[in-house]
């Protein structure tokens, strides 16, 4: 339940016009920034609310139950508030949203309506609409343990264990020649195996996109030279020179588990797990499995 100062309550039922909404907008990284549909910029909270953003909300939809609220702001990029390629680049992705409602004559009025995180971003020329999704889609996302036939862990995390530090899983490179924005071969990579860092994390360490990391494609040999494809193009263009780090990738199969990393005593899935072909079959006289509920696995 919200609680609204007396002195802003008295304000609200007058109906004077001093109102002004406030966005309060903290990136994952902690960087924070502020934007107000004011005509002028408002302080509070240590964080200035910059005017002249063209920011404006759409109405806000709230229920009483758990299922996610919504609404949209729409504003315009420029280069010392919301940057277009600092977005594109994801550094906003799931950034926290407070909306405030605020007396712009003064500022200590003020209530915090919402706080929600930022979701789909739609963009045309230098203008933008933002989704804002209530705290409740946090409810939403995908939590416990799956049964599945791959593996439930992300290489080198707690579950998984391996170490990616390992310099048999790891290296650096820098990009010799381009084929297309997202494909290029590179130098220093010669000693690892074809498809080692498929599927791996290539973070760039010069450049103009340095300190990003992607997820790579593709890993391959091929002619003597080295060749990797990465899943989407950089916010910025690779270019000839460019440096980076890159760690070696998972399918998450039980033989991937086993023949490159030794690690089957840490994999996380069930790969005995009968699929839909299975579900889908019938005992035939001879097969592997008569149906008599015996293990597939332990059959001559």
């Amino acid at each position: 339940m919200r609680t609204i100062p007396e002195a802003l309550q008295m304000r609200l039922a007058t109906g004077v016009t001093t109102m002004a909404q406030a966005w309060k907008l903290t990136r994952r990284d902690g960087v924070v920034a502020g934007f107000t549909d004011h005509d002028d910029d408002l302080v509070f909270d240590s964080v200035t609310f910059r005017a002249g953003t063209g920011f404006a909300a759409s109405e806000a939809s709230s229920r009483f139950d758990l299922s996610v609220e919504g609404g949209d702001i729409a504003g315009a990029f420029d280069s010392d508030g919301l940057n277009a390629d600092d977005l594109a680049a994801g550094r906003y992705d799931a950034a926290e949203i407070e909306t405030w409602l605020v007396d712009w004559s003064d500022v200590t009025l003020r209530v915090l309506t919402a706080r929600s995180l930022l979701g789909e971003v739609k963009r045309e020329g230098i203008a933008f609409v933002a989704e804002l999704r209530g705290m409740a889609d946090l409810l939403s996302q995908e939590s416990g343990r799956l049964f599945t036939a791959t593996c439930g862990a992300d290489l080198g995390d707690g579950r998984c264990r391996v170490v990616l530090s390992n310099p048999l899983l790891a290296g650096e490179g820098t990009v010799t020649a381009l084929s297309s924005s997202s494909t290029f071969v590179v130098a220093g990579l010669a000693s690892f195996d074809s498809g080692l860092f498929t599927s791996g994390r290539l973070r760039w360490s010069s450049g103009g996109n340095a300190g990003l990391a992607t997820e790579v494609k593709q890993h391959r040999v091929e002619d003597d030279e080295v060749v990797l494809r990465l899943w989407q193009t950089m916010p910025e263009p690779v270019e000839i020179g460019d440096a980076f780090t890159i760690t070696a990738g998972c399918d998450k199969t039980l033989a991937t588990c086993r023949d490159r990393f030794a690690n089957v005593a840490n994999f996380r899935g069930f790969p005995h797990i009968p699929g839909n072909d299975f579900i889908l079959s019938y005992p035939l006289p001879g097969a592997l499995s008569d149906g008599s509920g015996g293990s597939l696995f332990g059959a001559a």
